[in-house]
């Protein structure tokens, strides 16, 4: 599995190249004014013969006899130290010194006892966090004149493309797995599969943040984090690169240049906070130059970018950072586009094998006779999806004005998708409130009417009927996180604090209400909840504020990955499992205990004739097996909704309704017989309930109430019959 190659990527390495090295490419200053820089710096280190060999060409102003120290450190850690004599070493141009431009081409052998003390890890771990400084001191008057780092690497990474692909393959073929069982009558494997791998996305999106946070990371939780940037929409495209800076360009912006002038500007990626970094590696009264957000340090002829945070991670995309918006805007609505048009394939692809006799009449019924409803809720359950992605880059947007159209097209974005979900959530629980009123059971109206299932079932088919509410804390958690994200781009120890914050008082809420369906579901959950707060933990961590030595950093940092992608694994795993089981299974609902709210016989009820008397009902009714086609039992009239006037609504002709889509589930609560008996011992009978074209519910007036004429009553308009009073006898 490709996943797990991320886990043992020394093991695949090992197999192409058994020579250890650690090498370096990329040069920094390390103190402000510095008086050299240089514009090629490689540094390569072989411990098997403890050779390392450098080769520099660079520009200095400094004159003068010198030293050079050289200082390695790895996780924080001081591990080697040599000062250097140029007149010595034999080293031409360097001694003396003169302004200008140098060559340096040398190696040298390391001692062994220093070589021991280099950890073996720093061989084989992915990420290595290591760095070597070079300080060049004047002999006149020993003070640092100049000082450049670069950060050291083994080769091995666990940012890996095919980790990449794999969870997102994944998580698209069980999504479409579950879409395809519902459309066989698999119901409860449906919600099953759809509830986890929702859940399933919903982690990685989490750990895409703490990758965008602008906590200086270690390499390894960098590195790792960057794997699940696509559910973002943080993809490098070319085409789309081009189209996002044409648009800045035509909309009055000015598109930065960091990826296209690699070659004069030295880029680092923020790994540790400043004041960590000065405490294990300063000397004397040197300072280390102030990090800040596309800072830069400029000298003779180069200049330094320290990112952070959301830049950070456009950049390691190799994605300029004035594109970082719109590339995930643009991925958003292309991934939208290819839903629709994929909806639209499938419907004419079912109709055409129908007609051709390919395929059964009855397969995906609900699904060809209602696919503009469904096509609604796959539309509502996309904006779901993307609502974390969106809230992140619209409000970012907004801190970044890249141009004054992109922060339009933020502003309309984030408060429409807000403005949505918030609507259709007060819509879910109208319509639950409403059904325990009338039939003391949220599920009934929930689950009993297709259109209302198919369009907002997406907000509560995961949690048990009880808690349908439960969507409003979850959009409020997401909301919160982008925010943070988004606004706290500053400031990483106060996103790391409200991180933490949040993520505890969230996984407290799922462990005393487990809201979700069914024990399995609530595990699953809670499951992800405690790795996002032991996540924000290691976060907090991260941002050095407990002073911590920094090898502890960078064993948290391994921790973080090691614990990270064993859970990854096991949830891939699991989901895998469950959507071989739901297509490959003749019955796959087996595997699934009934819902204790029952809303399996609500929505079975609606769509099947399970036995031949259902059937015969349906025949001595006058129905047809068309299914349904809109039945509504929403109670008002809503734009959001889409509904078509041709679509029959409660209040409208009942007798018609129940005629065209089959018998209205009964609810578990009849109005029409008491709960307490009369005193003859036998129960007492109110009249029966029935649909009001004006008025809804209403009762008829009915002189006994023992009457056993089935005979209509004189009130009631003779052209319709109550819902109740249908059948042979009435009709």
């Amino acid at each position: 599995m490709p996943l797990f190659a991320a886990l043992i990527p020394t093991i695949q390495a090992s197999g192409i190249n058994s020579e250890r090295v650690i090498s370096s490419s990329s040069l920094s200053t390390c103190m402000s004014n510095s008086n050299f820089s240089a514009s090629l710096f490689n540094v390569a280190f072989t411990p098997d013969n403890r050779t390392l060999t450098f080769n520099v060409v660079g520009v200095t102003t400094v004159t003068g006899n010198v030293t050079i120290d050289l200082v390695v450190s790895a996780y924080g850690l001081s591990i080697f130290k040599k000062t250097l004599d140029p007149c010595e070493e034999g080293w031409a141009g360097l001694c003396p010194m003169n302004e200008g431009q140098i060559d340096l081409d040398s190696n040298i052998v390391l001692p062994a006892d220093s070589v021991s003390q280099i950890p073996g890890i720093a061989y084989t771990v992915p990420d290595l966090d290591a760095k070597v400084q070079v300080y060049v001191n004047s002999t006149d008057t020993g003070r640092a004149t100049a000082c450049v780092q670069a950060e050291l690497t083994n080769g091995k990474t666990v940012d890996q493309k095919a980790v990449s692909w794999t969870v997102a393959v994944i998580a698209g073929l069980a999504l479409f797995t579950s879409a395809i069982t519902s459309g066989l009558g698999h119901s409860n494997t449906a919600a099953h599969v759809a509830a986890n791998t929702l859940a399933l996305f919903g982690y990685f999106q989490a750990q895409s943040l703490v990758g965008m946070t602008a906590v200086p990371l270690p390499p390894i939780v960098a590195s790792w984090t960057q794997n699940f940037q696509w559910s973002m929409g943080i993809i490098r495209v070319g085409f789309i690169q081009d189209i996002a800076t044409w648009y800045q360009r035509s909309t009055g912006g000015t598109p930065s240049t960091v990826m296209s002038e690699l070659s004069t500007e030295s880029i680092e990626v923020q790994k540790r906070s400043v004041h960590v970094a000065e405490r294990l590696l300063a000397r004397g009264a040197m300072k280390l130059h102030q990090l800040l957000p596309r800072a830069e340090a400029t000298d003779a002829s180069t200049k330094t970018v320290i990112l952070r945070g959301i830049e950070r991670v456009g950049f390691r995309s190799k994605i300029e950072l004035t594109n970082i918006f719109l590339t995930g805007y643009i991925f958003l609505l292309i991934f939208v586009v290819f839903v629709v048009l994929g909806v639209v394939i499938f419907k004419f692809i079912c109709e055409g094998l129908v007609k051709m006799g390919k395929m059964k009449g009855d397969k995906f019924q609900d699904f060809r006779n209602g696919w503009t409803t469904v096509l609604k809720g796959i539309l509502f359950r996309l904006v779901l999806i993307g609502f974390p992605q969106m809230v992140v880059l619209c409000f970012w947007e907004f801190t970044k004005r890249d141009s004054a159209a992109e922060v339009v097209l933020a502003v309309f974005t984030v408060f429409t998708m807000i403005g949505i979900l918030a609507w259709a959530s007060s819509k879910v629980i109208r319509l639950a409130r409403r059904s325990v009123s009338m039939h003391k059971n949220p599920a009934y109206i929930l689950y009993s009417d297709p259109v209302s299932l198919n369009k907002w079932g997406f907000l509560y088919v995961q949690f048990k009927a009880t808690a349908y509410y439960f969507i409003v804390p979850v959009l409020g958690y997401l909301l919160l996180k982008g925010m943070f994200v988004a606004l706290g781009q500053g400031s990483g120890t106060l996103q790391a604090i409200a991180f933490l914050i949040i993520e505890a008082v969230f996984f407290i809420i799922v462990c005393v209400l487990t809201p979700y369906m069914d024990k399995k579901t609530n595990a699953f959950n809670i499951a992800i909840c405690f790795f996002n707060f032991l996540n924000s933990i290691f976060l907090l961590f991260f941002t050095g504020i407990f002073s911590l030595p920094g090898l502890v950093n960078g064993v948290m940092g391994i921790l973080f990955f090691v614990f990270n992608a064993i859970f990854s694994l096991g949830l891939l795993i699991s989901i895998l499992v469950a959507s071989a089981f739901a297509i490959f299974s003749k019955n796959p609902d087996t595997r699934y205990q009934p819902m204790r709210d029952d809303r399996g016989s609500f929505i079975k009820s609606q769509t099947q004739l399970n036995t031949e008397l259902d059937a015969l009902g349906a025949t001595a009714r006058g129905e047809g097996k068309g299914g349904w086609k809109g039945a509504r039992i929403e109670d008002d009239e809503d734009g959001w909704s889409g509904s078509s006037t041709s679509e029959p609504r409660v209040g409208g002709n009942s007798s018609s309704m129940a005629g065209r889509y089959g018998e209205i589930p009964r609810s578990p609560h009849d109005p029409s017989i008491s709960s307490f008996p009369a005193n003859d011992g036998l129960p007492r009978h109110n009249p029966p309930m029935y649909l009001d074209e004006k008025h809804g519910f209403s009762t008829p007036d009915v002189r006994s109430h023992h009457s056993p004429s089935p005979a209509r009553s004189p009130q009631q308009p003779t052209g319709r019959a109550s819902p109740w009073q249908r059948g042979a006898g009435y009709e």
